[in-house]
């Protein structure tokens, strides 16, 4: 028999991965608590496996529980557990990227082995999530014994691992938000500004398109030192300087932003000069 899992929290996450780790036999799904007992009974037609629980007393042991709630919510659930269920010898583990194992440590002082497994996507839709799994990396870190019980689980479900520094969690899912909501937020900037100058919205959008797009692929398929192309990359200072001022006069919060990628980019270009790589022409 796989070993057993109990879920808590049957959000989008959870339905997701408890679909999953129960279709491919990874795990033995039991107990499934959600925010209510339709929800959990939801969860479970979802998941195609397990048995809706109305409280914390309806779940039964496990050998492993998945706590798939939100980040605030994670140690207190996780206390919780400890302190209705035995849990020696148990794995428990999250799934946040931005909290790290320890915030389990209720359950690694009742002797459970920690562990957190955050996989690095969007679980908008999980019927999609759980059809196209395989190959989804997912950021790893904890106790070794919760590892060695985990990652046979995950490599059953088509995912791609990467061990996490513990003690760098939140820096690894400031990466995240690095490659992807702040990059929304320099792209909006770029389109506002080429509506400043004159230009229609729509037109915005296909003028940047093929630059965004192309250097996307540069920066992945070279590196960021050789996809960095620009006045900053040629040493042009004079020409940043007066798009600072430019830029700081049209929007002030725009100013601000440009500075800083300016400085970052400074940075990024003697890296780049390090190396010996070729500056564009």
């Amino acid at each position: 028999m796989p070993p057993s899992l109990n879920i808590i929290g049957a959000g989008h996450v959870g339905r997701a991965l408890g679909r999953l780790f129960a279709a491919s036999g990874a795990f033995e799904v039991r107990g499934v608590l959600a925010t209510s007992f339709v929800s959990a009974s939801e969860a479970v037609d979802f998941i195609g496996a397990g048995t809706p629980a109305a409280g914390m007393a309806d779940l039964g042991p496990a050998d492993v529980w998945m706590l798939a709630v939100p980040d605030d919510q994670i140690a207190a659930v996780c206390e919780a557990v400890a302190a209705s269920h035995a849990l020696v010898g148990a794995v428990v583990f999250h799934c946040s990227g931005a909290k790290s194992s320890a915030e389990l440590s209720g359950a690694a002082s009742a002797g459970a082995l920690a562990a957190s497994i955050h996989p690095i996507r969007s679980f908008a839709d999980p019927a999609r999530v759980a059809q196209d799994f395989a190959g989804t990396w997912c950021g790893i870190e904890g106790a070794p014994g919760a590892l060695a019980l985990l990652e046979p689980a995950l490599l059953a479900i088509g995912a791609r691992l990467a061990p996490v520094d513990a003690a760098a969690k939140t820096v690894y899912h400031a990466a995240a938000v690095f490659a992807s909501n702040y990059l929304v937020t320099v792209l909006d900037t770029a389109l506002r500004a080429y509506v400043a100058a004159g230009i229609p919205e729509a037109d915005a959008r296909e003028l940047a398109r093929p630059l965004a797009m192309e250097t996307l692929e540069n920066v992945f398929r070279l590196g960021p030192e050789a996809a960095l192309s620009g006045p900053v990359a040629r040493g042009d200072m004079a020409t940043v300087a007066r798009q600072q001022v430019a830029v700081a006069g049209w929007d002030a919060g725009a100013g601000k932003l440009y500075a800083a990628l300016a400085d970052a980019t400074v940075q990024l270009a003697a890296r780049r000069n390090s190396k010996k790589i070729d500056k564009p022409a």
